[in-house]
């Protein structure tokens, strides 16, 4: 159990930044939906889907391959320089042909030519991003978890102050969004490199060093691509739906635009799974190169995945039971709610998103056997099999049920992901997974937060009560079952290591 507490003390380092991090910049959500009219709000959420889909491009799977090599440290120098040097060139040259493909691709994103400027930020966002993606990778390779964690947390707390500033201070518009995160990417860029940049001064260009990342890394860039369509296209299929339909849907006063604000209003709820995911796979992938060769790792292995489980089922429970009370916090800087009442329309996605991302969080334990193995040419098949789910299931059910289906259409594609790369991962790196518990803790907690309306009818206590005490049987029943199984872990390795 040691090695596990391992992972979970690198887990909290990362936890503790993220969910300062998270915090200051979800003022952000009260904040623009108080000062942005849903319509406006959806310009945000179209650029931002754009950022995440090109980011796959520009950083071409590196962070991946310097993880996967980098743990050489003989000849890490070497491997960051290249690395950097290739990076350099790659985003230069796909900055610059965004810049050229401008006027086709403002319609794309609500945009006009009055707020182009945009879209030039937004390149300048992803050029300073991808080459801080190596440098923050050997940060988490090198377990210099603090210094990863404060150069995070910079970016984010700057990023919350300029637009605070910007727009409140200086009566900046939207563009003030974009101003504020190319800010802050640039200042945390230069900070990076000062920090690694002893390791890029002691390295040396080798191409074959470069050339074998990139053998290892292109699988993650339609791998990715796959996963940034899940996440990004059903802004796009939702911006995109006849207005007729969503007046039918949503009354006579909604747009489309208005359905994409609200709807990436709402996605931001999910914020809870999602900051549990993101600080599990940042100890997770430097924690299974370590122990790869271990003799006992595959059961390491499993012993995390119903770990996870224990904790991603009462994040689920918390965020799906309480959706209405949360988006009501008043933020008391902000004089807001956690989102504004005009996005409130939208609560009925946030349990299928998280159930999304649970899955994802399945996807991410997965990958494991895949990556010791090098057997990632696959891997771009089962994303992107994701992204054309993602693309049937809105196609299919954005017309029908609008927000819902967009929100169904991510928990098949990240479903479907997460068992094919299980039963692919297992043929080359068999690790005991316990499936059938874990379907069970998903299905369980599903029908629990399903049977919620129904207990608030029978039960003669207030509604929030009423689901705050399930809540409190259900973690309790969970600690219990976490209890045990520990208890009978630690026995198992105490009989081995007597015998």
């Amino acid at each position: 159990m040691h090695r596990l507490r391992e992972l979970i003390s690198d887990s909290l380092i990362y936890g503790i930044s993220s969910v300062f991090a998270r915090f200051v910049n979800y003022l952000l959500v009260p904040f623009h939906t108080d000062v942005f009219n849903p319509a406006r709000f959806s310009i945000v959420g179209l650029v931002y889907a754009a950022i995440a889909l090109l980011n796959v491009l520009f950083t071409m799977g590196m962070e991946s391959a310097y993880i996967r090599y980098g743990k050489d440290r003989e000849t890490a120098a070497t491997l960051f320089r290249s690395l950097q040097i290739l990076l350099l060139a790659l985003a230069s040259i796909l900055g610059g042909a965004l810049w050229l493909v401008e006027p086709l691709a403002l319609p794309m994103l609500n945009l006009d030519s009055s707020v182009s400027g945009i879209y030039l930020m937004m390149i300048g966002i992803l050029w300073f991003d991808t080459l801080s993606i190596v440098p923050f990778a050997e940060l988490r390779l090198s377990r210099r978890t603090w210094l990863f964690a404060s150069l995070k947390t910079t970016h984010v707390v700057l990023n919350v102050v300029l637009n605070f500033w910007l727009i409140l201070g200086l009566g900046a518009g939207i563009e003030a969004v974009f101003l504020s995160n190319l800010v802050a990417s640039v200042l945390v860029t230069l900070l990076v490199w000062t920090v690694t940049a002893p390791l890029f001064l002691e390295g040396s260009w080798n191409g074959s060093s470069a050339w074998r990342a990139m053998q290892f890394g292109w699988p993650f860039v339609p791998a990715g691509i796959g996963y940034a369509m899940n996440e990004t296209l059903d802004r796009f299929f939702l911006n995109a739906m006849d207005p007729e339909r969503v007046i039918q849907l949503y009354g006579p006063d909604m747009t489309p635009e208005d359905i994409t604000g609200i709807y990436n209003a709402c996605y931001k709820l999910a914020v809870f799974m999602l900051l549990f995911i993101q600080m599990f796979r940042m100890a997770w992938q430097p924690f299974f190169m370590r122990y790869s060769e271990e003799k006992d790792s595959p059961r390491l292995f499993a012993q995390a995945f119903h770990g996870f489980n224990l904790v991603a089922a009462p994040i689920f429970l918390f965020v799906c039971l309480f959706a209405t009370e949360l988006v009501q916090i008043r933020i008391p800087l902000l004089d807001a709610t956690l989102i504004g009442s005009a996005y409130w329309a939208g609560l009925e996605i946030v349990p299928y998103l998280m159930l999304a991302y649970w899955f994802h969080g399945w996807y991410i334990h997965f990958s494991a056997g895949i990556f010791i193995a090098e057997k990632t040419r696959l891997l771009p098949l089962i994303t992107l099999a994701g992204g054309v789910i993602t693309i049937l299931g809105n196609l299919a059910l954005v017309p029908w049920m609008g927000m819902t289906g967009s929100a169904w259409a991510t928990v098949l594609s990240y479903g479907a992901m997460a068992l094919a790369l299980w039963g692919y991962s297992q043929w080359h790196f068999r690790v005991p997974y316990d499936m059938v518990r874990g379907l069970l803790l998903m299905a369980g907690s599903i029908m629990a937060v399903g049977m919620a309306p129904r207990l608030e009818t029978i039960v003669p206590l207030p509604p929030v009560v009423v689901r705050l005490i399930l809540f409190l049987i259900l973690v309790a029943g969970l600690a219990v079952i976490g209890w045990r199984w520990a208890r009978n872990q630690q026995r198992e390795e105490d009989r081995e290591f007597h015998a």
